[in-house]
């Protein structure tokens, strides 16, 4: 059960190095520490959302494929809404 909990976090957090890989599918070494991080923290019983925000605290928010809105991701959420409006109105 901890194994599939890992994989499945695992598979939503980006590789640093392979950009366009999972850290699940990458055969990176940062990949493959981030993944023994994920594990070890899993077996010690935290939470995969706490693990989730050490991650992006520790790598920022692109090593997460679900970034949340934050003070810095706010515009790239925002943009698109506007542009959309603006085609609406023109």
């Amino acid at each position: 059960a901890q194994e599939a909990e890992a994989l499945a976090l695992m598979e939503t957090l980006r590789c640093l190095k392979c950009q366009s890989q999972s850290i699940a599918d990458s055969d990176a070494p940062m990949a493959g520490d981030m993944r023994h991080q994920v594990r070890s923290r899993i077996l010690a019983g935290e939470e995969p959302e706490a693990i989730r925000a050490w991650l992006v605290q520790r790598y920022g928010d692109y090593v997460s494929y679900a970034p949340v809105v934050s003070e810095k991701t706010w515009p790239l959420f925002a943009v698109p809404l506007v542009l959309v409006l603006v085609a609406l109105a023109v």
